[in-house]
């Protein structure tokens, strides 16, 4: 091994030692290793930053803009109806109800859009049920890599495989559901792995904010629709009670006022439903499909809804309406902006919103135009402005587009009409041409530390590959064998395992291709249970975030540390190793 493979391998491993530590974030550490092996000049500059042309780094950034337009249509909300359901009794009812649908999609479907499209409503979920993130997300990246074994076009890397064994060997290649015989065993045992390790290995942790008790609470009122899908549910049927911070004061029907409601007591159209509770599921009650802000000043704002979003704003002593009530003060004519709920030093204000007197100090909490804070800031009728963060009211009447693109670009990729990137480009852009999200707000939706993450992999491959480190680790690993084929076997999941591990799945997989056809060649045995192997191995990466990108997707909203994917994925890899060094000479003959 020369000096260039031994600097790489000295390279990488200090990286992933500082990313352990937690000390330093991963792009930042991955971008400074590569920063050094391209001033050694083990890497040219285009070996290095090759990951950011690459189709699978952009089809993941461009899927973000996808997400966006169903998370701001409200469909990804449904969508996590439909598959996670309601409140369930135990986290491993939890676990079961995501990781089914997850493997299941995936198996049909490339697991990137999946896992991109489970994120947001695994959030949601877990918010409304009470349940940590952080026990759901890794969960979510491991069926979705599980998944995507059991058929030929669950991942790139089967069809790379498949593609090599067609081109350089005389074996047919793979069918459909050929990889099933070995993929479901391992996506059941993963499943009930999962099940079982999440209590020791998962860790339990929550936003750092919902530890204190939030000081402002407010009182809101809102309005059930006419034609509103939660008329004649009752109130636990229509998730208002899963609401975190949040209690239903009472439901004021015609002349009727419902107080002391129970979780049974059942709403209907026309209902006046008044909530107190903290701002961040104040903000997640104006996002629920079929209610609306009872007062209809938000309607005669001047800006669309399209174009408006969430502030707070403290009244101060020389407001002009401040001793007057928001309706005689014409708060809306005055600031262009709409109260919806009301905050004085956790008293509940038993009025309704137009009623309510201002005083200095109160909290408003305010639908107005991205402008109002920019102009407000300054100003002496408010103490503070801020504006909150993703907070634009959903576009519910473009919850059915926004389906309908995302179901159009995964029928366009399952039926090979178009690549993934190509397909997902189209589905950004109809994204913003119908107005499902906005050319602002898909900007800011890309999360560019997972995509510096993953580009920055893919150049520590190519200096693997490109300094011999990669081929001097795996020749001295298949000599390891003996001559014995089984033996062989194991060694060739190993080095596919630990290239994952250190690059990506597809760099594995095309480094060891060629090791392992060169030794089945020398000992003379079949090579169909060796490219089977390989293809399980690079795509069982669950010891480290970047060795797939699903793990990076769900890194940062898990709350992850690099330590906590080697201590839940490392025995999950050894077991998926056993079960497939078992069963792949069954099924496939050496």
């Amino acid at each position: 091994m020369g000096f260039e493979a031994g600097f790489t391998l000295v390279t990488i491993a200090v990286c992933f030692i500082a990313m352990a530590s937690n000390r330093v974030a991963p792009d930042i550490t991955l971008m400074g290793g590569l920063s050094l092996l391209l001033l050694v000049g083990i890497l040219t500059p285009q070996a290095a930053f090759s990951g950011l042309s690459n189709e699978g780094v952009l089809t993941v950034a461009v899927l973000y803009i996808v997400v966006t337009g169903l998370t701001e249509t409200g469909a990804i909300a449904w969508l996590g109806q439909v598959f996670l359901g309601r409140r369930p009794r135990s986290l491993s009812i939890a676990l079961a109800r995501l990781m089914l649908p997850v493997a299941t999609m995936s198996a049909l479907l490339n697991n990137t859009p999946v896992v991109a499209m489970f994120i947001p409503a695994v959030s949601d979920w877990a918010k409304k049920n009470q349940l940590s993130v952080s026990k759901l997300m890794m969960p979510l990246s491991y069926a979705a890599i599980v998944g995507g074994t059991c058929t030929l076009i669950g991942t790139s890397t089967n069809l790379v495989v498949n593609g090599l064994l067609i081109t350089e060997t005389e074996l047919p290649g793979l069918g459909m559901f050929d990889l099933a015989w070995i993929g479901i065993p391992i996506t059941l045992a993963t499943f009930i792995y999962v099940l079982i390790a999440q209590k020791w290995l998962l860790p339990e942790r929550r936003p750092a904010m919902s530890q204190f008790a939030d000081v402002r609470k407010y009182m809101v009122e809102m309005l059930v629709d006419v034609d509103s899908p939660l008329n004649g549910k009752s109130i636990e049927e229509a998730g208002l009670r899963q609401l975190p911070g949040l209690y239903l004061v009472e439901i004021e029907r015609a002349d009727q006022v419902l107080p002391a409601v129970s979780p049974h007591d059942r709403i209907y159209s026309q209902d006046r439903l008044i909530f107190a509770g903290i701002v961040d599921s104040v903000l997640d009650l104006q996002k629920i499909r079929g209610l609306k802000p009872a007062t209809d000043q938000v309607f005669k704002l001047e800006a669309s809804r399209d174009d408006r979003c969430f502030v707070e704003a403290v009244v101060s002593h020389s407001c002009p309406i401040a001793g007057k009530t928001i309706r005689e003060g014409k708060f809306r004519s005055l600031y262009n902006a709409a109260v919806i709920a009301v905050a004085r030093d956790g008293e509940q204000i038993k009025k309704k919103i137009g009623d309510i007197a201002l005083q200095a100090g109160d909290t408003l909490l305010l639908e107005a135009h991205p402008d109002f804070e920019t102009q407000q800031k300054n100003s002496r009728d408010f103490y503070l402005v801020s504006r909150l963060n993703a907070s634009a009211p959903p576009k519910h009447e473009k919850s059915a587009t926004a389906i309908s693109i995302l179901v159009g670009m995964v029928i366009l990729v399952s039926f090979g009409w178009l690549p993934m990137l190509h397909a997902a480009l189209l589905a950004a852009g109809l994204m913003i041409i119908t107005r499902c999200t906005r050319g602002r707000v898909a900007r800011r939706s890309i999360d560019w530390q997972v995509l510096i993450v993953i580009a920055a992999s893919f150049g520590m491959g190519n200096a693997l590959e490109s300094s011999g480190a990669a081929s001097a680790i795996a020749d001295q690993l298949t000599l390891l064998s003996g001559g014995n084929p089984t033996t062989a076997l194991m060694l060739t999941f190993a080095a596919t395992s630990i290239f994952t591990a250190l690059a990506t799945n597809n760099t594995a997989a095309l480094l060891m291709f060629p090791i392992a056809l060169a030794t089945t060649t020398h000992m003379d045995v079949n090579f169909m249970p060796f490219a089977i192997t390989i293809m399980i191995a690079a795509s069982a990466s669950f010891a480290t975030p970047i060795g797939y990108q699903t793990n990076l997707m769900v890194y940062g909203p898990g709350g992850y540390h690099f330590s906590d994917y080697v201590k839940m994925g490392t025995p999950l890899t050894f077991l998926v190793a056993i079960l497939t060094i078992i069963l792949v000479p069954l099924i496939w003959p050496l």
